[in-house]
């Protein structure tokens, strides 16, 4: 499995300051949507999340966002090293994704950008 970069997750009470604030920082526009009542903004290496607050309790236990070439491929790879697929894969507005639980007890969620 090729991991071809890595989201940092961020989930933020402000949405709009948030966004102004990193897209400043990093000089990259956020690209938006929304899955499962959470609203997301990404910037650059960044996924700025905000929702209701039992949702992003669930959010911030995973530990990054690693994008991969192909969610099915990495579906198999982590099953060969005794990962738990915790949700997923499923589509999402910007490609498929998956959350995993590594042997070690660490999250991660893994996203293929299919669009």
């Amino acid at each position: 499995m090729e991991i071809l970069g890595t989201s940092l997750r961020i989930c933020v009470d402000d949405l709009e300051s948030a966004v102004d604030t990193y897209e400043r920082l990093t000089g990259e526009q956020a690209q938006r949507f929304s899955q499962a009542g959470v609203s997301v903004a990404a910037v650059g290496c960044f996924l700025l999340m905000t929702g209701p607050p039992q949702t992003l309790d669930v959010l911030r236990r995973i530990t990054a966002t690693l994008a991969v070439k192909d969610v099915a491929e990495a579906y198999a790879t982590l099953r060969s090293v005794g990962a738990e697929i915790v949700a997923g894969p499923s589509e999402t507005p910007i490609g498929r994704n998956m959350v995993a639980r590594h042997p070690d007890g660490s999250i991660f969620e893994y996203v293929d950008r299919r669009r």
